[in-house]
């Protein structure tokens, strides 16, 4: 039970015996003529799995899992309080900051004071422990930083981690490696790594190695020491002592139960096994496990006399040496051990914990959720923008009181591993989305405030959440209105939009009032049997709009022909295709020719007119049927394990019903291969890629079957059993089929063990063409045979994968019925060396695409405004804006290639802050790491020698605001201060 009055305990307690300062100065000595074992109490605290974060804070429903986070956190600080050479480490920031609130002032200065003399140290420090194969680089960075941000603010120096802690994420990126790097950490801590990979460590002793984690950054920006934990996090068996455990405690009486000689007599020869597979004469010990600690006492006391008999048996000889440490003394005594440590360049992708059990299935698990939070995240950026541009007054205006910490802290639990992941119970992937919604609709209200701000209006604005499947109520009864599209990027952009609307004419004008070219056509039967009732217009009007660098522009759309004028029989714009007949059905545009099987409906070919490339690509739906166990392992497909039982997936369907439709504005083809199953092929004009919107769900299962449904690209290129992934949105990582960098792969399963995810794109490429597909949400994707690329869509299973969910991946849908779900991929043809032109932007317009605002009338006065001066140079992104108090803001600037990737995109560029913005002008400049939360030139790493050297650190010259240049790959984050300009100067338009 939690302990009160932790507050009541006398602040002597606390000084008498305490450690000097935090961090490495609060280091316990250590035994340099012994193995010293580091026990590290912990308890890893999930943000939502199988209960929801108000479940798991409060203790509810303990009959699903007993936890409760508020009582760890009391237990632990009044434990703590109680004897000085105690421990304890806590990463989970939501929690801390919820509990934080609701602590009285003493309880606050105690804690400050365990923070302060290294008792309590905060690892990780993000909002939440984040995915690393489905968390885009952007929502993963900014989690980290918002939980950073907040311990800086209550802690100063000694709240700032020094370690990284990823002990539960299922695989591991680059990327993220990269990131911690960046961010200042000295160390990063893994629980789960490919059993195999394991193994053949434990052998070799490089269980601790440095990780390089960008071969675009000199050494050692990106470079981390990373250790991987010897029993993921949980203690060596039969040392178990929470509520949660069956181990007996430490007897040390002298009656019958006495078991104190055996306890330190296997946890001695645990430590001597643990150590013969470590470098050094230090090794470390997790002591705690998934909401432990709810009654510290049954821990610390167990604790204190592990320590105690341990350490009395030096007396006879032994020379192991117990003390209570943290991660940041264990790195400690790494470092000081100065040794060469072996060097990793690859990532830990994909991780299995036994033959046959491949971590796969996650980088799809819950598609939904998966693009939710994708939209989520780009809308975040366009709320922050907003914000940011139009000051502190758009916090409460014209539409009331508007924040954008609801959603930021909403996207930020979100990234959480058993979040995005797609792991976590059905009741709990539903809270994440009614966290999410309640962010969009505070962020509504701020973005709304902030156009009449910008653009001198009161009129209503109106947002459609449901345009995805034609539904937007303002458009279907309203003759007359306004459209403002929001470009979030630094380059100009042209987006299509498509309205649902009842009348068949209509006229539109640009910010200027000329007229753009726009069209109506039908609605696809797909669209109107997945709306249901909440919609009823026939038609999409169709134009092309366009908004300068963090702007908006408006158009005019008015009614032209009176509305219940609908007649399809008139319409000569579908034609329905007669399979038998000719010609060939195609769709082109002025940089795309797009050929289509006229038999089954399937794509045959595409074509690169400018180019001169044609490249044969046949494209369908199959599905993987899902393994419940068979003979040779009892490992069934769920929400985390990826197990087909068969190598070769099924077709949904051998030809599609199809129904092109041509005209001035789009070309399409629409694919009907099932009742669940559709896809329509589009091109638009001046689109240099195929967009494909496909449609799948409720995945049928009354046959018995899971399904796992994907989409599957053939080609003729020779790829050498070669394919590329991005590393969470940002590196490209070759993968080689069967094959892993660092050791031998026994190959158990050859469908689920070549899965990589695939966060934004997934391309093959043979000497000079590269077939490249981006994503609009994180999915498993591979190429299992030469040429062929797929890319897991949806997944419904009937059995759980016996990872603790304890709950098949069966998603109900908004019907019960099962979930549907649309997506989009964006097709690239082009050569290898123009490729990365093509695909680096566009990932970006994926990952944060423009919003549609709309208004009844006549919108804003003002019909265009943009939030800088000029675009940023085409390799430079505007990777985060956000406001920091009174006159200061945060800005991230971000290089998008990599060395060597592209012979213009990959140079430096060079960027004048003083006069990039319109809405302020920059007056100063400090430099932060990559978190925000330190100055830059305040960063000190530990550095470490490896078999290439040892890297020095680079003291770079004081940033000028108005030559700051960035090298590939590179992120620089600012603190600047700025000055806002009047309404009447800089910000506008016509």
């Amino acid at each position: 039970m939690a302990v009160p009055g932790a507050a009541a305990l006398p602040l002597l307690l606390l000084l008498s015996g305490a450690a000097a300062g935090c961090g490495y100065q609060s280091c316990p000595p250590t035994r340099p003529d012994m193995l010293n074992v580091h026990l590290v109490p912990h308890s890893h605290d999930d943000v939502g799995w199988l209960k929801t974060v108000d479940q798991y804070y409060y203790g509810v429903r303990n009959k699903d899992q007993h936890a409760g986070v508020q009582y760890i956190l009391d237990s632990v600080v009044a434990h703590l309080a109680a004897v000085p050479s105690r421990r304890f480490v806590y990463a989970e920031v939501a929690f801390l900051a919820r509990w934080w609130q609701q602590q009285d002032t003493a309880t606050r200065r105690l804690v400050r004071e365990l923070v302060q003399q290294g008792r309590l140290e905060l690892v990780g420090g993000g909002w939440c422990m984040s995915d690393e194969a489905a968390a885009h680089y952007r929502g993963a960075l900014e989690q980290q930083a918002l939980g950073r941000r907040f311990l800086r603010r209550l802690f100063g120096d000694c709240g700032t981690p020094r370690v990284a802690w990823q002990i539960d994420p299922f695989g591991h990126s680059r990327e993220l490696a990269a990131t911690f790097a960046q961010m200042g950490y000295d160390g990063l801590f893994l629980g789960r790594v490919d059993h195999q990979d394991k193994w053949a460590r434990l052998k070799r002793r490089e269980l601790e190695l440095v990780w390089r984690g960008s071969d675009s950054l000199e050494p050692a920006r990106a470079d981390i020491f990373t250790g991987i934990l010897p029993n993921t996090y949980n203690p060596p068996p039969g040392l178990c002592w929470d509520q949660l455990c069956t181990d007996p405690p430490v007897v040390d009486g002298d009656g019958p139960e006495r078991n104190v000689d055996a306890v330190v007599t296997s946890f001695l020869q645990a430590a001597a096994a643990q150590a013969q597979q470590y470098r050094t004469n230090h090794i470390i010990m997790t002591m705690g496990s998934d909401f432990h600690y709810e009654n510290a006492h049954l821990w610390f006391k167990n604790l204190d006399k592990l320590i105690a008999h341990t350490n009395a048996r030096q007396a006879n000889g032994s020379r192991v040496h117990a003390l209570y440490s943290t991660p940041s003394c264990y790195l400690r005594e790494l470092h000081r051990a100065n040794l060469t440590w072996p060097l990793k360049t690859d990532d830990f992708f994909p991780y299995s914990d036994g033959p046959h059990q491949f971590w796969t299935g996650y980088f799809s698990s819950r598609p939904a959720l998966k693009g939710y939070e994708r939209l989520s995240s780009g809308f975040l950026q366009v709320c922050s923008q907003l914000e940011t541009l139009a000051g502190p007054s758009v916090r409460d205006g014209p539409y009331g009181p508007g924040d954008s910490s609801v959603l930021r802290e909403a996207v930020a639990v979100a990234q959480h591993h058993d979040a995005v992941a797609g792991t976590e119970r059905q009741h709990v992937a539903d809270d994440y989305a009614r966290q999410l919604a309640k962010g969009w609709d505070s962020c509504q209200v701020l973005v709304a405030n902030a156009l009449s701000i910008l653009g001198g209006t009161k009129e209503p604005l109106v947002f459609c959440n449901a345009l995805n499947i034609s539904v937007c109520p303002l458009t279907e009864a309203t003759p007359h209105f306004t459209v403002i599209l929001y470009n979030p990027l630094a380059w100009d952009v042209t987006w299509p939009v498509r309205l649902p609307v009842r009348a068949t004419s209509y006229g539109v004008t640009d910010p200027q009032g000329q007229p753009v070219a726009s069209q109506v056509i039908p609605v696809s039967g797909v669209t109107r049997r997945l709306r249901g009732g909440t919609g009823g217009a026939p038609g999409e009007l169709l134009f092309q709009a366009w908004a300068p660098p963090l702007g908006y522009s408006t158009f005019q759309v008015k009614q032209l022909s009176p509305g219940n004028t609908w007649d399809t029989l008139r319409w000569p714009l579908g034609t329905s295709w007669d399979t038998s007949g000719e010609p060939e059905p195609q769709i082109e545009n002025e940089h795309l020719r797009v050929r289509f099987d006229p038999i089954t409906g399937h794509l045959l070919e595409i074509q690169n007119l400018p180019k001169g490339i044609s490249l044969p690509v046949f494209q369908s739906f199959y599905w993987y049927n899902a393994s419940s166990g068979d003979g040779q392992s009892p490992q069934a497909s769920g929400a985390y394990i990826f197990r087909p039982l068969a190598p070769t997936p099924i077709p949904v369907a051998k030809r599609a019903a199809t129904h092109l439709i041509k005209t001035a504005l789009v070309q399409e083809l629409r694919q009907n291969f099932s009742e669940w199953c559709s896809q329509v092929l589009r091109l638009r004009p001046g689109q240099p890629y195929l967009e494909l919107e496909w449609t799948v769900g409720p995945i049928p299962v009354g046959d018995g079957m899971g399904k796992e449904v994907i989409s599957r690209f053939e080609t003729p290129l020779r790829t050498a059993g070669r394919f590329y992934t991005d590393s969470n949105g940002r590196q490209v990582l070759e993968r080689r089929r069967d094959y892993r960098p660092t050791w031998n792969l026994t190959q158990t399963e050859p469908v689920a063990g070549n899965y990589y995810p695939a966060n934004t794109r997934i391309f093959i490429k043979d000497q000079k063409v590269q077939l490249t597909v981006l994503t609009d949400r994180s999915q498993g994707g591979s190429s299992l045979q030469d040429g062929s690329l797929e890319l897991m869509v949806h997944r419904r299973l009937l059995h759980d994968d016996n990872r603790g969910l304890e709950e098949a991946l069966d998603e109900p849908g908004a019907d019960g019925r099962g979930l549907v779900v649309r997506g989009r991929h964006l097709v690239l043809l082009d050569t290898v060396e123009a490729s990365p032109e093509q695909h680096r932007p566009r990932a970006q317009e994926m990952v944060t695409p423009p919003t549609v605002v709309l208004a009844p009338g006549t919108g804003p006065h003002l019909r265009q405004v943009s939030g800088l001066r000029r675009a940023l140079p085409p390799n430079v992104h505007l990777l985060s804006l956000e406001p920091r108090g009174a006159g200061a803001v945060l800005l991230r600037l971000e290089h998008l290639y990599q060395v060597g990737e592209s012979q213009n995109g990959s140079r430096a560029a060079t960027v004048d802050l003083t006069t990039l913005f319109s809405a302020f002008t920059v007056t100063a400049v400090q430099e932060m790491a990559l978190g925000g939360d330190i100055p830059l030139p305040s960063v000190s790493r530990l550095l470490w020698n490896t078999p290439t050297g040892t890297p020095r650190p680079r003291r770079g010259a004081r940033p000028d605001p108005r030559r700051v240049r960035l090298e590939p790959m590179e992120i620089r984050t600012f603190l600047a201060s700025v000055r806002y300009r009047g309404l009447g100067e800089g910000l506008g338009g016509p």
